[in-house]
């Protein structure tokens, strides 16, 4: 951070030439990484362990559901989706990514779906595999809310709590500030360039920008100290209020049948270009696809991953006492789905006036394309202003929650960080996006110093997920559950050996408490399955017809 503030051309070209470096060498990894996050989430969800419990058994979910889905998505993604809700199609429609292009319905289908597969299955798949990881070692395993604790059985609790597992939450709090920073930053450019709409400056600079990052820094110390149970609960719902309000009535006022026609072929776009989009690497898509990788997918990927670590915190708090499977489903379906139905009606609105003449793309800048489309229906200061307001509580939520989950790495994993080092994170997290800023020039290439240095900052936490797939695979098969599971099946499938062996294939099988004199019952065999710590026994019993008699075994 010293050194963006006091030499920023200097960082500025350090990495950007790492950034070329991770992108022609590793961007594959990128990709393979995050493929692999998914299938490991919906495998872990549709295996036996999927209803494992995330906390004692039979205990009850902390927050109801409406709740717990509602701070998820402010706190995860909701300045992404202001931000790049209208930018992101209306861009990949005019210009489309490498290898594809054809008629305007053609690159409509190709700009909703490359949208989707960046903002639905593979985030929250991401989000999922690091929340379930925490909450499975807290809550399941008594262990501390650390990064580092979830590495207990492969490295053993004195490494995890030792200088191993120090290193690993570093990893952790670096990622953490630097995925929060870039959300901020783009909060502030956006911020900004609704400010001048409204008329409140002439024109954008960077004393705009930084004044906007201190405002929402200073601002989130109110909801910092109350937690994730009270200040982001609160926050969460004002979102969802302004965020409907504001999807209505682009909806209403836009073109509705379009938006309509839009979501099932959306989806099935999606579906059918997934192989193609998850597998498109430098390699495989022609000319200028590495550049366009760095700019759309494998930032993406890497601003995913640096958040993992907030969001799996965050996700880990809420969670406690549901299922692995409930985890799973509902990170990745319900926030999917707000997505889909949010990209729909301004993506589709935003390329519906770009067909008629509106120019939003050769007008505006990224972050003020969407105030460009407010503009074109009516009451455009009323709704420019709910957007403002929207935009703010975004981002002091995601502050707010940023700042706690270091505030727990910081001090051991603790549930609730003590004040002054939370407000020390909010801080820090504000003066990141600053110098990410700043390196980029605060102009129209700022974004590009959010993307870089968000991008580095995740190579290394990469590492880090993989080992905690690893990890969290190896609890699971030591789950008391899944040992109950094993011992259950071990005593049915001796059983029936026993019972083939002695009668055939004409036996029952029944259960009941042991006791000493079912050693004695006949042609019956009664005993207690080794290894059990029950005290029930099966007992293998026969029945067969001899010369009009019942014979029980």
């Amino acid at each position: 951070m010293l050194w963006g503030a006091v030499a920023t051309d200097s960082l500025g070209s350090v990495s950007t030439a790492m950034l070329n470096s991770t992108m022609h060498n590793g961007g594959w990894a990128f990709v393979l990484a995050a493929s692999g996050f998914v299938i490991f989430a919906l495998w872990l969800a549709f295996s036996r362990y999927g209803k494992i419990t995330l906390g004692k058994e039979g205990e009850e979910p902390e927050f109801r559901t409406v709740s717990w889905v509602a701070m998820m998505f402010s706190a995860g993604m909701g300045i992404g989706l202001m931000f790049y809700g209208v930018n992101e199609p209306l861009t990949h429609f005019a210009d489309p990514p490498p290898g594809t292009g054809g008629s305007a319905p053609e690159r409509m289908q190709t700009a909703m779906a490359t949208t989707l597969f960046h903002w639905t299955l593979y985030p929250w798949a991401i989000y999922a595999v690091v929340g379930l990881a925490i909450a499975y070692s807290c809550f399941r395993r008594g262990r501390r809310q650390m990064i580092s604790a979830v590495f207990t059985p492969l490295i053993g609790e004195k490494n995890a709590n030792g200088a191993f597992g120090r290193v690993i939450d570093i990893l952790a709090i670096f990622a953490t500030l630097f995925g929060s920073a870039a959300s901020l930053g783009l909060g502030a450019l956006q911020i900004g360039s609704g400010v001048k709409e409204v008329n409140w400056a002439d024109s954008l600079s960077i004393p705009i920008f930084v004044m906007v990052i201190v405002m929402m820094t200073a601002a989130f110390a109110a909801y910092a100290v109350s937690g994730a149970a009270k200040g982001i609960q609160q926050l969460s719902k004002i979102n969802m209020v302004l965020a409907t309000l504001l999807a209505v009535f682009v909806f209403v006022e836009g073109p509705t049948v379009l938006i309509l026609n839009l979501l099932p072929r959306s989806v099935g776009s999606f579906i059918g270009d997934l192989p193609q989009m998850a597998a498109r690497t430098d390699s495989t898509a022609g000319k200028g696809v590495a550049d366009w990788l760095s700019a759309w997918t494998v930032f993406y990927w890497a601003w995913w991953i640096s958040s993992a670590p907030l969001m799996g915190m965050f996700i880990a708090r809420i969670s406690r006492g549901r299922t692995i499977r409930q985890l799973v489903g509902g990170v990745i379906l319900v926030p999917s789905v707000v997505s889909l139905v949010w990209f729909t009606i301004f993506g589709g609105t935003a390329i519906s006036l770009e067909r008629n003449g509106a120019k939003l793309t050769g007008e505006s800048t990224a972050e003020g394309q969407l105030f460009s489309l407010l503009r074109e229906h009516p009451i455009p200061g009323t709704t420019t202003l709910i957007a403002l307001v929207l935009m703010s509580v975004l981002l002091v939520s995601r502050t707010d929650a940023a700042s706690t989950a270091v505030g727990t790495l910081l001090q051991k994993g603790t549930m609730e960080p003590r004040r002054r080092i939370v407000l020390l994170s909010g801080v820090l997290t504000g003066a990141v996006a600053v110098v990410m800023l700043l390196i980029g020039g605060g102009g129209d290439t700022a974004l590009e110093g959010l993307q870089n240095l968000t991008i580095l900052v995740a190579v290394p936490f990469t590492l880090v997920m993989v080992g905690m797939c690893v990890a969290i695979t190896r609890d699971l098969r030591e789950d008391p559950l899944t040992l109950l599971g094993d011992r259950a099946a071990q005593a049915v499938e001796h059983a029936v050996t026993a019972g083939e062996e002695s009668y055939g294939d004409d036996f029952e099988i029944r259960i009941r408490p042991s006791d000493a004199s079912s050693a004695e019952s006949g042609a019956g065999v009664a005993g207690r399955l080794p290894g059990s710590r029950t005290g029930t026994s099966v007992e293998r019993e026969r029945t067969a017809v001899r010369d009009g008699k019942d014979r029980d075994a």
